[in-house]
């Protein structure tokens, strides 16, 4: 089918339009591309042909440039994308410019800066609580309804979906014991945790908080995120300090990121808060900032979880507030992650922690039980969110496949 006719209601149709990093057969090059169905528009040479002031910006072998340009210039951009692609005129210089999407190489779109991963979902939080402390009083831990708890990742292993995920050694414990000595090898609990990302593009200065308000002035837009984690390694080292190697060997990303502006149907109201809140997190007089993405995960093609984004308890905005409420500065690349997705029904966890509740209940999957991730296990996480006029909007999937080590 050639580019321009994308079938009525496509996720990926011009009302999308998310942003990639590609290249092709004939050449190893790195170029910014947009998707339309199931090509690949080069944006730079699209720029370049008709031209577009953001051919510079456009025409690079990353997305840094047009996330670092702000806003304003977001806005012009995807404007004239969108009419790049719908206006019959461009078809003729525009149509060499695609590659079916099958053909090309897709690459990890942006230069990650810091990545830093919260723990925003109260279904999860309690799941986990109750888990790990099943005589607590309450599931909770007494800070989580007063702030976003988060960590700093790895940057340096962020990788793009399909990039095969070597399974991670470590020390970890094999009996409860306090008095039996760890034993060192491959994670024996590897899981999996569905996430969204959020890319910054315009930094802000070190010692100047970004008020809840600022939050759309400084994130480009989302991608779907897998925090692969390894429970045993993280069992055994997160004491007192927190998440280690059992989280920095690897976190998959999709090769698209979907900008805010395509989203802009899916926003929602998060659910209601039961605490007082502080100022700078107090969001009762701003604009909606949850987000209704319906989440898919499968484990070798079958799909056992489906969790919604929309019951997220902290708020992307939010988590941007409490991360540079000390001062800390955003650089142009930085990621964060929402947290471990999960809705209030058992088919709405986002982890195998929470599926087989730390393995009491293995998952009955065609190609035999799992508790946690087994070598040669495919995930793929995929979503959408409501679009204008009833249509979905479709995030690129993020895939990866675990190997021995």
């Amino acid at each position: 089918m050639p580019p321009f006719e994308v079938p009525e209601g496509d996720p990926f149709g011009p009302h999308n339009l998310p942003y990639g990093v590609f290249s092709t057969s004939e050449s190893t090059e790195r170029r910014v591309g947009v998707r339309l169905g199931d090509h690949v528009l080069d944006a730079g040479a699209a720029a370049l042909a008709l031209g577009s002031p953001y051919a510079t910006l456009l025409a690079r072998p990353t997305l840094n440039p047009l996330l670092a340009a702000g806003r304003t210039t977001w806005s012009d951009v995807r404007r004239a994308l969108t009419a790049w692609v719908t206006v019959p005129a461009h078809r003729e210089v525009l149509e060499p410019l695609f590659h079916p999407l099958p053909a090309v190489t897709l690459h990890l779109p942006f230069e990650v800066a810091d990545y830093v991963d919260f723990y925003a979902s109260e279904n999860h939080a309690r799941n986990a609580g109750r888990i790990f402390r099943p005589d607590a009083a309450d599931p909770l831990t007494p800070n989580w309804k007063h702030l976003p708890i988060g960590y700093h990742g790895r940057a340096g292993t962020v990788v793009v979906s399909g990039t095969d995920v070597v399974r991670p050694s470590g020390q970890r414990k094999t009996s409860p014991d306090p008095a039996e000595a760890p034993v060192f090898g491959p994670s024996v609990r590897l899981d999996i945790e569905a996430e969204v990302g959020f890319v910054v593009g315009a930094p802000s200065e070190q010692g100047r908080p970004v008020p809840l308000g600022d939050y759309r002035e400084h994130v480009f837009g989302l991608t779907l995120l897998n925090d692969w984690s390894a429970r045993d390694i993280q069992a055994w080292e997160y004491v007192p300090l927190g998440p280690f190697l059992g989280k920095s060997f690897a976190t998959s990303v999709s090769a698209w990121i979907t900008p805010l502006d395509a989203l802009e149907d899916a926003r929602v109201a998060p659910p209601a808060r039961t605490h007082p809140l502080l100022p700078y997190l107090d969001d009762s007089a701003e604009e909606p900032a949850g987000y209704d993405l319906r989440m898919s995960i499968a484990i070798n093609g079958n799909v056992v979880s489906e969790p919604p984004f929309s019951t997220m308890y902290w708020t992307a905005a939010q988590q941007l507030a409490h991360l540079t409420v000390n001062g800390a500065s955003l650089r142009t690349g930085d990621l964060y992650g929402s947290g471990t997705v999960s809705g209030a029904e058992p088919a709405q966890r986002g982890s195998l922690l929470e599926l087989t509740w730390n393995g009491r209940d293995p998952l009955e999957l065609p190609d035999g039980k799992r508790t946690y991730l087994e070598d040669g296990d495919v995930v793929t996480m995929s979503a959408w969110a409501p679009g204008p006029g009833g249509v979905r909007v479709g995030l690129g999937d993020v895939s990866g496949r675990i190997v021995a080590g």
